[in-house]
């Protein structure tokens, strides 16, 4: 099975368990990816989204920088097959103007889209805006 990757799933690998949450379904699906059962395939602003947010994390005390290094080393081991940005964005901008959703996000449901398959995100908002029209699943009901 291969899965887009949103990166609000993959920020809750890194985030303490208890106090996050989908954090547990979230480390389930790392999990999964772990043992073969699933493919992650991701556009390339994933790996600055990601980053981003450890950064924001560190910068307001949520954990040590070195805690958010090792992080994005784990993530990056991992090996996700990565897409680039700009062969997605045509498709992502005519997802954009039909849902009023922002174009980063909307980069990802294209890639769904040109995979055939699901996009697995965190964001409840996101999914809730586009899962009548695109294939997106809300890591909750995951």
């Amino acid at each position: 099975m291969i899965l887009v990757l949103d990166a609000s799933v993959a920020v809750k690998w890194a985030t303490p368990a208890l106090t996050e949450p989908l954090s547990n379904e979230a480390r389930r699906l790392l999990a999964r990816h772990m043992t073969g059962q699933i493919e992650f395939v991701v556009p390339d602003i994933f790996w600055a989204e990601f980053s981003n947010v450890l950064w924001k994390g560190v910068n307001r005390g949520r954990w040590s920088y070195l805690e958010a290094r090792r992080a994005i080393a784990e993530i990056l081991a991992q090996g996700f097959v990565t897409v680039p940005s700009v062969s997605l964005l045509l498709q992502a901008v005519d997802i954009a103007f039909e849902t009023n959703q922002g174009v980063y996000d909307c980069l990802y449901a294209a890639l769904a889209l040109e995979a055939q398959t699901d996009l697995i995100t965190a964001d409840e908002r996101l999914a809730n805006a586009l899962a009548a029209r695109f294939p997106v699943k809300w890591l909750g009901a995951f």
